[in-house]
């Protein structure tokens, strides 16, 4: 039996005892990375293991793969993939463009997620079939827009520095191409595509808890999101988001 929007509630409640409390407060930042700047904060653990330790006492035999603690059980039919505060970046800057993310596969395919954006008090869900926004100017269905082409599109991708020598190149050619582009927002610019307000996200690197619960939430928004070569995008990689298949196809014939 898959959950409910009660108990996705009850995960992004828990995660947001943890992580609002800490926000704009100077929190104590570490580094991951050898060589370069990966921040992780205690929000980040925290938030993580309150999510966990929900999951496990209601789906025990659910596996979890999560960015801040140890993955459990991948070769099982259902997994959660957690990140507790995708744009850590964000976070510690003071920026309300972070947000947590809750998502549920189901034999390798992403079908149930949330993103919840604790600061501005705004919720993105997706429930198998639509994808649904609340937020303090009510609730929602939300739909994806059709542009109609690539020259009247909003484009977002985190950083022009994310992509290197030939992808830089490929991202490049898109951009040129768009009406209007933006730097940053994280996973913020993908839940702004399912409501149909950004027409393109282009990123690569990406693991599969930074895509995993917005997946659902794009695609049962009527967008369209892959790898650059066209594949599923549940573990990752290179990603693009689309909000119609026009623009789409625009785009991927250049990432490609």
């Amino acid at each position: 039996m898959l959950p409910d929007r009660a108990f996705f509630d009850a995960l992004a409640d828990a995660a947001r005892q943890q992580t609002l409390p800490r926000f704009r407060t100077g929190t104590l930042v570490a580094n991951k990375l050898a060589g370069g700047f990966d921040p992780v904060t205690e929000a980040d653990r925290a938030a993580e293991t309150a999510i966990r330790d929900l999951v496990t006492a209601r789906f025990p035999d659910h596996g979890i793969l999560g960015e801040e603690h140890e993955s459990i059980g991948l070769d099982r039919e259902h997994v959660w993939v957690i990140d507790p505060i995708d744009g850590t970046r964000a976070f510690i800057s003071g920026l309300p463009s972070w947000g947590t993310l809750i998502g549920l596969y189901a034999g390798g395919r992403a079908v149930m997620g949330m993103m919840d954006q604790p600061f501005t008090g705004e919720r993105y869900y997706a429930d198998g079939t639509a994808a649904w926004y609340r937020g303090p100017d009510g609730e929602r269905q939300i739909r994806t827009r059709d542009c109609g082409t690539l020259a009247n599109a909003t484009l977002f991708t985190t950083s022009p520095h994310i992509f290197e020598d030939d992808a830089l190149a490929r991202y490049k050619a898109v951009e040129d191409k768009v009406q209007l582009f933006r730097y940053g927002l994280d996973c913020y610019a993908y839940v702004l595509l399912a409501a149909g307000h950004v027409d393109l996200v282009i990123e690569n690197n990406l693991k599969p808890y930074d895509v995993g619960a917005l997946i659902p939430i794009i695609e049962q928004a009527g967008g369209i999101v892959t790898t650059w070569e066209g594949g599923r995008p549940e573990a990752g990689g290179s990603i693009i988001a689309a909000g119609s298949r026009a623009v789409y196809d625009e785009a991927i014939a250049y990432l490609k």
